[in-house]
């Protein structure tokens, strides 16, 4: 997947590392799930675990219709900086966290009967004081679409949601709604299938609830997703089981709209010509390594389709921070800029600081006009500040 609008940057005009969004690109993200919204009734929300950068919630605000989070420090960001409704789902909650989540949340969804057991006396008391308060019960269909075990939440043995065997229906008198989530960077098919065991499996329950929640990991921004397919069957669902349908994008909101500046610190050879980077797999883009995937940059090939081939590596002690071999028409030389594309989700909200590595700095780049505005740079108070 390419996304030619990032050739026009030049990097020389930004600190490195740094994370660069296109503000055009996102929106037009966002206007494509304010599209599927309309088309099929669906209530969309953006997943903040994979894309956190909250300079630019009055944008996401615009276009969506609220948050969803993982616990209490995404909800109270959710709640400070982004408009519309605030959706909670943790694994598990303790009573502290869950008293501050249950004063600032919209929908606050438990992943077992028991967590909800324990909490019921608490949630009810919140929602006496605010009747808008909705509880749901995530529920795990045990269906899986996901080929990689370490992303695949309905994997055998997933802590992941409910089964229906450990299902106490006597125990969700005061649950409206149901959540699922089963898909990582999927299309519809993989959604059609999961919502047939879905119906097959807890179909009984639906006619009680008034919202149902499918989840995240549905690429609809991607050009060639069915996304005509998708709201079809949101409607004819909805319809179904007279319910409130509800999306949770966190990849697919920021999907193509960043990139991340790094530069050359080094040049070598080990029985394969090296380039140390200022950039780090295991601190800046994990998924490199726990997916594990092979970005693009911009201007290099695969391994040996170009003149020069290099084994581009991060300047962390881990012999393993390795982001991978790309060949280049030229040699690389030491201070030059190089571009990986698609850094905006799960790269920000996943950063470390692992060896004292630098933080790489967050810039907004607007591809029309080529406004270009750096919004946070880090150093080392808040490698400290983490740390005591």
């Amino acid at each position: 997947m390419r996304y030619p609008k990032f050739e026009k940057l030049n990097p020389a005009r930004l600190p490195s590392p740094c994370f660069v969004v296109d503000e055009v690109a996102l929106e037009v993200n966002l206007r494509t799930l304010q599209d599927l919204a309309e088309a099929s009734g669906a209530r969309i929300l953006a997943a903040l675990k994979a894309f956190a950068l909250w300079h630019v919630a009055p944008l996401v605000s615009r276009y969506l219709n609220g948050t969803c989070a993982s616990g209490l420090y995404e909800a109270r960001l959710a709640h400070e900086y982004y408009a519309g409704e605030v959706h909670v789902l943790s694994a598990a909650y303790s009573a502290s966290d869950l008293t501050e989540i249950l004063s600032i949340a919209n929908y606050v969804v438990f992943n077992s009967c028991s967590q909800w057991r324990r909490f019921q006396p608490l949630a009810l008391e919140a929602a006496n004081k605010r009747p808008n308060l909705r509880f749901g019960l995530r529920i795990n269909p045990e269906h899986s679409e996901v080929d990689i075990a370490l992303y695949d939440p309905c994997a055998p043995g997933s802590r992941l949601g409910t089964p229906l065997s450990q299902l106490d229906e006597d125990d969700i008198e005061h649950i409206s709604g149901l959540h699922f989530h089963s898909l990582c960077e999927q299309g519809f098919p993989a959604l059609q299938r999961t919502l047939e065991v879905v119906e097959k499996k807890f179909g009984h329950l639906l006619p009680h609830m008034q919202w149902i929640n499918f989840g995240g990991g549905h690429q609809v921004t991607r050009s060639d997703y069915q996304r005509e397919d998708l709201a079809n069957c949101i409607r004819n669902f909805s319809q179904r089981y007279n319910v409130q349908i509800y999306l949770e994008p966190g990849e697919a909101i920021a999907l193509g709209t960043g990139v991340l500046i790094s530069e050359v610190l080094d040049l070598g050879w080990n029985q394969v010509s090296q380039a140390i980077l200022d950039t780090s797999a295991t601190c800046h883009m994990p998924d490199v390594l726990e997916m594990p995937y092979r970005p693009e940059i911009i201007g290099a090939q695969l391994p040996g389709a170009l003149n020069h081939t290099y084994r581009l590596g991060g300047s962390t002690c881990l012999a393993g921070d390795v982001i991978g071999d790309y060949s280049f028409p030229e040699p690389l030389h030491i201070g030059q800029r190089l571009i990986f594309q698609d850094m905006a989700h799960y790269t920000m909200v996943k950063a470390n600081t692992f060896n004292g590595i630098r933080l790489p700095a967050i810039a907004l780049w607007n591809s029309d006009t080529d406004e270009l505005k750096i919004i946070r740079e880090f150093d080392y108070e808040d490698f400290k500040g983490r740390l005591s």
